[in-house]
């Protein structure tokens, strides 16, 4: 468990880290593997979703999920689905700046955890290593709230970056190596 108290008497700790749904598909096994230099497309995309759990304790559940895909042409070589989630402890965090530590703090400490999930089924498929690059979750969280237009329509209140998630697979696709 980590725990980062601040001058303030804020406090923010990680209580659990944990893979909460994974799923990998390779619909083209095993003859994918038998054409030469298979190039797919990589698209990347996440979303981040976060819910209170126990409000007197400071309690929150995050769930950062990503989907990475591989097409080569039509045919897809290679799905991987994952939720990495979090428990996460946030005291005395003002609620102005809640939504900021909730979708942006924590998922930097998930993102780690879930680019290496991912990097590890691709290869158990048996495909190359699929390095995600880090993602500037400040910079998307500024993005939705300075367009509340591309906002969840449902206007959940779930911390989900739905409306961003285009932009956010874009980036994190752009900036993915190949598999």
């Amino acid at each position: 468990m980590m725990a980062e108290k601040t001058q303030d008497g804020s406090k923010f700790s990680i209580r659990k880290i944990y893979l909460k749904d994974v799923s990998f598909e390779s619909p083209q096994a095993p003859n994918i593997f038998t054409q030469p230099d298979v190039n797919p497309a990589i698209d990347v995309q996440m979303r981040i979703t976060h819910s209170e759990l126990n409000k007197e304790m400071g309690f929150y559940e995050v769930v950062l999920s990503m989907t990475v895909s591989a097409k080569s042409g039509d045919a897809t070589t290679f799905l991987v689905e994952v939720q990495q989630a979090g428990v996460f402890e946030l005291v005395g965090i003002n609620s102005a700046e809640l939504p900021l530590a909730l979708e942006v703090a924590c998922p930097n400490v998930l993102l780690p955890f879930a680019r290496e999930a991912i990097s590890d089924f691709i290869a158990k498929g048996g495909f190359p290593q699929l390095l995600i690059n880090p993602v500037n979750f400040e910079a998307l969280y500024m993005q939705k709230h300075q367009q509340p237009d591309r906002q969840d329509p449902a206007g959940g209140g779930d911390g989900s970056t739905k409306g961003n998630s285009e932009a956010a697979g874009e980036q994190a696709a752009d900036e993915s190596s190949k598999a």
